[in-house]
């Protein structure tokens, strides 16, 4: 049976529908109250709003393609259920572009909040330290961060597919409240930064033949290098973090997997992270490798009287110690990594590991102690390091660290922020300069 005028009628007003609720999805910018410090890097803010502002032009094209064939001889040889058919895959496509916008409304909306926001502006600029790598292996995308509930961080990485379709045009990193504010924040945020940085070099994929390899037998049971190829996405990215905050990586892994003691033994072949009590156990081995210190087994063995492998069935007991025993070798392969996008250079070379040295690190508390103000001149992955270290060295008590973390996210913030003014500020009066002057002044 032929489409009725009736059905035609109802269609289109459905579609107008549509495209009058798409014109009141106005531009963040337009929307959003946040004072100047909480806002998103102009990198972040540009690439959101272009991403949405082609996924609405895209849309409305989508609508108005539809009306037009529901206007044509095309859809008066159709069937009433053939152009709600149509129109049911047109609202589901509309449906999933919207999710889109409130995925990044949930980003951005809480830069609105007192202080939090402007932290989590802060927190912007240390993923970018985090993420940035000199030598021009890759191009950084832009991060944005917000909190949510749950004891654990996560990312939503860039250039990925976004529901609805499309790339991610930002990383998201997704951090705990309970984690703010302490060095602690740290490690769930660098790590989650890590996964990001080993996409773009490629990391996990470069690893995987060299694990598979270690398979063999030659250097253990061929059961751990399979687990270690499984749970080398979650590696590097610790790796990452231990390479840019140093001890606060550790310390703060300990925060989150320390968990009842059946979830922190269970060894899951088919989940990307490793089990809780090695995964500590590892970083501490990892931490070991980069920066050579009495710390690391201060850690570990304060991590063993947490978690005493006591009671635990035989079998089990092996493969734990069959794991730590492959742990030195395991750091040494991916310190020493050498993918092709660090054109020949070792990834622990990379990421600049001398810089967070322990030694080092305290003595720059030291001097920051005595001059304030040359930590907040500091690179902010450097300055989570040092106060880290110092909290693991028992120097920095957690309320004054708490206060000195406020006051840093806080001084990130409003630095990014005059720093970006006065830069358009200077392209503006450069303009001026260069423009001749086209109206005669009395």
């Amino acid at each position: 049976m032929a489409i009725s005028t009736y059905a035609v009628w109802m269609l289109s007003q459905e579609a107008r529908a549509l495209l009058a609720r798409l014109a009141r999805v106005r531009p963040f910018a337009l929307i959003e109250p946040m004072v100047p410090a909480a806002a998103l890097l102009p990198s972040a803010q540009a690439a959101i709003e272009a991403h949405l502002a082609q996924g609405r032009h895209d849309l409305q094209r989508m609508v108005e393609g539809y009306l037009a064939w529901l206007r044509g001889p095309a859809a008066r040889g159709a069937t009433a259920a053939e152009a709600q058919r149509r129109f049911t895959f047109l609202r589901l496509k509309f449906n999933a572009a919207l999710t889109q916008f409130d995925l990044f409304n949930d980003v951005i909306t809480q830069r609105s909040e007192h202080e939090n926001g402007v932290w989590l502006s802060g927190l912007d600029v240390v993923s970018a330290d985090a993420l940035a790598l000199p030598g021009g292996y890759y191009e950084a995308p832009p991060v944005v961060c917000y909190l949510d509930r749950g004891p654990g961080a996560a990312i939503r990485r860039a250039r990925t597919r976004l529901p609805g379709g499309g790339d991610n045009p930002v990383a998201i990193v997704r951090v705990p409240r309970e984690r703010m504010v302490g060095t602690s924040i740290a490690s769930s945020l660098v790590h989650e930064v890590g996964h990001q940085g080993a996409a773009l070099l490629d990391l996990v994929n470069s690893m995987r033949p060299v694990l598979q390899a270690m398979q063999s037998g030659a250097s253990g049971p061929p059961v751990v290098w399979r687990l270690w190829e499984r749970w080398i996405s979650e590696i590097v990215a610790d790796f990452w973090s231990l390479a840019r905050v140093g001890v606060a990586a550790t310390l703060g892994l300990i925060g989150v997997v320390s968990l009842p003691r059946v979830f922190v033994f269970r060894i899951n072949p088919d989940d990307p992270h490793p089990a809780p009590w090695i995964r500590v156990k590892l970083s501490c081995a990892m931490g070991a490798l980069l920066f050579p210190h009495p710390q690391w087994r201060r850690l570990a063995a304060l991590w063993e009287s947490f978690y005493p492998l006591d009671g635990l069935a035989a079998p089990q007991r092996v493969l734990l110690a069959q794991l730590q025993d492959s742990m030195p070798a395991l750091a040494a392969l991916v310190a020493g990594h050498r993918p092709a996008a660090l054109r020949g250079r070792a990834l622990a070379e990379a990421l600049a590991v001398r810089a967070r040295q322990p030694r080092r690190l305290a003595a720059l508390f030291r001097l920051w102690c005595a001059m304030p103000q040359q930590m907040y001149e500091a690179a902010p992955a450097l300055a989570f390091a040092v106060l880290g270290q110092a909290r693991a060295d028992g120097r920095l008590e957690p309320g004054d660290e708490s206060v000195l973390l406020a006051r840093l996210l806080t001084h990130w913030a409003l630095r990014s922020t005059l720093d970006i003014s006065a830069l358009c500020s200077d392209a503006a009066t450069h303009r001026g300069q260069g423009r001749p002057n086209t109206v005669a002044i009395p």
